[in-house]
């Protein structure tokens, strides 16, 4: 993604994934007829920033559940502790960082929001229910192809329903909750990958003060060092965002 498109593909993301929360929320039937109605009328520039700004409010439940933003900050999380500091890098870099690779990995769902919805609409070609129908199959095909089927078969168990036959079957919220159960699992499993080069380092470095006597030095003082220097000379933290952003374009 280029500098150049980096502020229209940001504006698209917020009302964007706004559009997709006010198709999800249609589900009750006095709220879809007062959305299909406000569909039929023109908005003023004053209830579009209103509506803009209510989509805001609803950003961290939109990042969290229908984003990969789950998957890089638990990975992320768990690079910290298989290092030995878990306090370093702070929460507040690492959540900044999440929020660049999650930007970055929904890059061509944001340009497809930005192009098929986001711009008819604030050019009044077309009215808001259009805009949400066109918004929500780019991120719907997205979280699709992030969800493993026996999560989504999973959670169609839990909520005993029959399981979906066709991709227009699979209703939202079980897509949502299938999609956070995949991400989970996916974080962990890359998690685990990142923890074992590190352990071994750990049992390397005990087994050596053990057999030379030194049993009042916490091995993590001498494996810590170590660690930084193998996660330096690799370039690790390139490493591990490539990695992400690959699990989530492959």
């Amino acid at each position: 993604m280029t500098r150049k498109h980096a502020g229209p593909s940001l504006l698209a993301g917020l009302v964007g994934v706004g559009l997709v929360f006010a198709t999800f929320t249609a589900c009750a039937d006095p709220l879809s007829e007062a959305l299909n109605a406000a569909g039929k009328q023109e908005f003023s520039s004053t209830l579009r920033v209103f509506v803009l700004m209510t989509m805001l409010s609803f950003i961290p439940v939109i990042l969290i559940g229908m984003t990969c933003f789950t998957r890089i900050i638990v990975v992320l999380a768990l690079l910290r502790h298989a290092l030995g500091i878990p306090q370093t890098p702070p929460n507040s870099v690492l959540i900044t960082l999440a929020m660049l690779l999650t930007l970055f990995s929904m890059g061509p769902v944001l340009d497809k929001v930005q192009r098929d919805a986001l711009s008819p609409y604030l050019a009044d070609q077309i009215t808001a229910t259009e805009a949400v129908s066109r918004a929500t199959p780019a991120l719907r095909d997205f979280m699709v192809r992030q969800t493993r089927e026996s999560d989504l078969l999973a959670v169609s168990e839990m909520a005993r329903v029959a399981p979906p036959r066709t991709v227009e079957e699979i209703r939202f919220t079980h897509l949502a909750a299938a999609f956070i159960l995949s991400e989970l699992k996916t974080a962990f499993q890359m998690g685990f990958v990142i923890f074992l080069p590190f352990l071994m380092i750990d049992l390397v470095v005990s087994a050596v003060l053990m057999a030379l006597g030194i049993i009042m030095l916490p091995p993590a003082t001498v494996s810590l060092p170590l660690k930084l220097l193998l996660f330096i000379l690799i370039d690790g933290w390139v490493l591990v965002s490539r990695t992400l952003l690959g699990s989530i374009w492959s």
